[in-house]
């Protein structure tokens, strides 16, 4: 079962990396329910599987969100100033996250979770047809936003794309700057937020063997060990599709999220 639950990962990792590249997310969408399935096949407890699947998600999207945001920032969609605007503002939020995570129970926080993904879905599916061009709002509001991103994605186990990339083109930011500011932002959102659920987790009751806090390494490998090999093929894909049919792949995908959580 054991090794059953590391192939599972690695197949999660590969399309993990090519989302990543793809629509400027970390994963953390699929990771998250997949390992909620998964998790428990190990006999660790339900209660404690989902603190354990956001730690895990956040920890396996350092690699991938690394690698996007590195393939992004080679062909210029990461506009360097917006990027460290929001970058320290998220890092704090998830930190706070994590912590305001493991006050929380497993019921809250999956009800929490796929509420905000059919927001999510629905907000991308209703803004599909809108061409919207504004200016970026100031920095204290960028930074409000930040935060508040940091948050919720810590929360949900997600690099913050899910939020960052909507916001930014309702902004009037290019679609492709939109997703290569958003990968940056990720890598800081599940680096500091990965710190925070080790901490939280430590001598926490029930924490499986092989486990760093909350955080259980042997998904972290599996799924790190293959998303770097599908991350380039989502970036490049991203460069070559329409303004249109991301938004659409970007919204058809949380709404198959959004129903696989409701189930």
């Amino acid at each position: 079962m054991f090794l059953t639950v590391f192939l599972i990962c690695m197949a999660l990792g590969m399309l993990v990396g090519f989302l990543a590249g793809l629509l400027g997310i970390g994963g953390g969408l699929i990771i998250v329910p997949a390992l909620v399935f998964v998790l428990p096949m190990l006999d660790i407890q339900g209660e404690i599987a989902l603190h354990i699947a956001l730690a895990t998600s956040l920890a396996s999207i350092v690699v991938t969100s690394s690698t996007a945001a590195f393939n992004h920032y080679k062909i210029g969609n990461i506009p360097l100033p917006l990027a460290k605007v929001l970058a320290p503002f998220v890092a704090i939020g998830a930190i706070m996250g994590a912590v305001i995570a493991d006050e929380l129970s497993t019921k809250v926080l999956t009800v929490f979770f796929s509420s905000f993904v059919i927001l999510l879905a629905c907000y991308m599916l209703f803004s599909i047809r809108q061409t919207v061009h504004r200016n970026l709002p100031q920095k204290k509001f960028l930074r409000g936003v930040a935060t508040i991103t940091g948050v919720i994605a810590s929360l949900m186990g997600i690099s913050g794309g899910a939020i960052m990339v909507p916001f930014l083109t309702y902004c009037g930011v290019n679609i492709l700057r939109a997703i290569g500011v958003s990968t940056a932002c990720g890598m800081i959102v599940s680096l500091f937020g990965t710190v925070a659920y080790i901490f939280a987790g430590m001598g926490h009751d029930n924490i499986p063997d092989w486990s760093i806090g909350y955080v259980y390494l042997p998904a972290v490998l599996g799924i790190s060990l293959t998303s770097t090999i599908l991350a380039s093929y989502g970036v490049k894909l991203a460069t070559q599709l329409p303004v249109k049919t991301i938004k659409k792949v970007f919204a058809a995908f949380l709404i198959v999220v959004a129903i696989e959580m409701m189930i």
